[in-house]
């Protein structure tokens, strides 16, 4: 049993043998390899590429090798010089083309590449507002009276000369004046019938100082009358009313009061327009007296925009005043832009709580819609209201030839800016240099890295972005390319 035992024992001596020959093989062998180039999995592959090739021409089946095997044992060669360049050649290709599909999807739009001239804009906030003294017209009692009826209601739109309140006089100074008119009229009458009773007379019949009594009186009552009709049109009457009361003989008892009519000195909007009925504070069978407001009409062809500005930006207003540059602006709702305002005037103080000073600048408006109810009444729409909030964007300095895009086609990856250059469904990742960007412009230097003429993404660049990114590997920022 011992004696089996020792059978298979290993034998000490050829061990030792063995380790003392195998070390130093293997260390020769792997200086071999370093100065070579080659690799262990290199080598092997070339010594089992006749065995492969042997194999080829048996059937797989009869030996359990598959197609797969074959493949698989294919792998190591890859991992060589090769596969490392065409991983470089794909790393490179700063180009991905999409499909028609794929651009509707993103909404991508284009913009051809162009040199220009850039405005520099600072933004300031501000409100539309009325223009004082101007957009406002109160309409007031011209004399005591009650309220008997009213033509129009609020937000009605109404035409100048347009009846809007009838009241009944009861104003005793008014009756007082009708009444004297009335009398001097019809004594007057009755002089002149005797005067030519008295002219018609023959000579030495009447006396002729009896004649110049007569006229006398004639004249004196026409002096009267001049006197009572100035004083009918100080308390409101018109000439038509006055030569009623002459022709008709009746004191007016009811008073119309009508719309004004436009005064368009040093107005833009000059052609006749429509005014609308802001406030209506009165009521039927309310008594009035002389100069209460009976409503306001608004006048909305011409406003002004108030913008609020800091003491610093004081020299960059002048400037754009001097200058005569358009100033723009944008609704807060994020709807139109308002081109080509400019800057009418600068306040003369500033305010004390917020240290702002305000300027303002002309808005011409216009009537967006117009209809009729059923009772015949008009209703205007403008399109700019006052209280409206909009982000001015004052003028303050200029560059000339300078590349500028939509800020949208331009997306940042850290300290890097691309654009995407078009030709045709290719988007090329073209580097730039980004000299200023603001929410609405993205300004390029003219350096060669963008051509005039060419074309560039604009909406979709950023999902442009994204899918080149996706595609090359490398790992996506949600936040790159925004502007928050």
């Amino acid at each position: 049993m011992v004696v089996g035992i020792r059978r298979f024992l290993p034998r000490r001596r050829p061990g030792l043998v063995l380790v003392g020959i195998t070390v130093p093989a293997v260390a020769v062998l792997l200086l071999f390899f370093r100065s070579t180039g080659r690799s262990v999995v290199e080598l092997l592959a070339r010594q089992s590429a006749p065995s492969l090739d042997a194999h080829r021409d048996e059937d797989p089946h009869e030996h359990g090798v598959s197609h797969a095997t074959e493949v698989g044992a294919a792998v190591p060669a890859a991992s060589g010089p090769t596969a490392e360049t065409n991983h470089g050649a794909e790393e490179h290709d700063d180009a991905i083309e999409l499909s028609e599909q794929a651009l509707k999807n993103i909404g991508f739009e284009s913009y051809p590449v162009r040199l220009s001239t850039f405005v520099r804009r600072i933004p300031m906030p501000g409100m539309i507002v009325e223009r004082p003294g101007r957009s406002q017209i109160q309409v007031a009692a011209p004399m005591t009276g009650i309220v008997t009826k009213i033509n129009v209601m609020e937000g009605t739109a109404v035409e100048p000369g347009t009846p809007l309140f009838e009241l009944r006089l009861m104003h005793e100074e008014l009756v007082a004046a009708q009444a004297d008119f009335v009398r001097a009229a019809e004594t007057l009458a009755v002089v002149r019938s005797e005067l030519g009773r008295l002219q018609s007379a023959e000579e030495g019949v009447i006396a002729g100082r009896r004649i110049l009594e007569q006229q006398y009186e004639e004249r004196k009552l026409e002096a009267e009358l001049r006197a009572g009709r100035q004083a009918l049109l100080l308390h409101g009457l018109t000439s038509d009313q006055i030569d009623e009361i002459l022709t008709r003989g009746k004191l007016f008892q009811v008073q119309h009061v009508s719309a004004p009519t436009h005064e368009h000195d040093r107005d833009d909007c000059r052609a006749d327009h429509l005014f609308h009925v802001q406030s209506l504070p009165v009521k039927i069978g309310q008594m009035v007296e002389v100069g209460q407001v009976l409503c306001v009409l608004a006048d909305h062809c011409e406003l002004f925009v108030e913008g609020r500005a800091f003491e610093d930006d004081l020299a960059a207003l002048r400037r754009a005043v001097e200058n005569d540059w358009d100033v723009s602006a944008d609704s807060a709702g994020g709807g139109e832009s308002i081109e080509g305002l400019k800057v009418l005037y600068l306040a003369d103080r500033v305010d004390e709580p917020s240290r702002t000073f305000r300027f303002y600048l002309r808005l011409v408006n216009r009537i967006e819609q117009e209809r009729r109810s059923e009772t015949g009444l008009r209703f205007i729409d403008w399109r700019y209201k006052p209280g409206q909030r909009v982000e001015l964007h004052v003028p303050v300095e200029r560059w000339e030839n300078r590349i500028v895009l939509p800020a949208q086609a331009v997306v940042r990856e850290g300290p890097e800016c691309y654009v995407y250059r078009q030709e045709g469904a290719r988007f090329e990742r073209v580097a730039v240099h980004l000299e200023y960007q603001d929410r609405r412009s993205a300004v390029i230097a003219a350096d060669g890295s963008l051509m005039p003429g060419e074309t560039v993404a604009a909406g979709g660049a950023f999902q442009i972005h994204l899918a080149f990114m996706n595609r090359s590997g490398a790992g996506i920022d949600p936040h790159a390319g925004h502007n928050h």
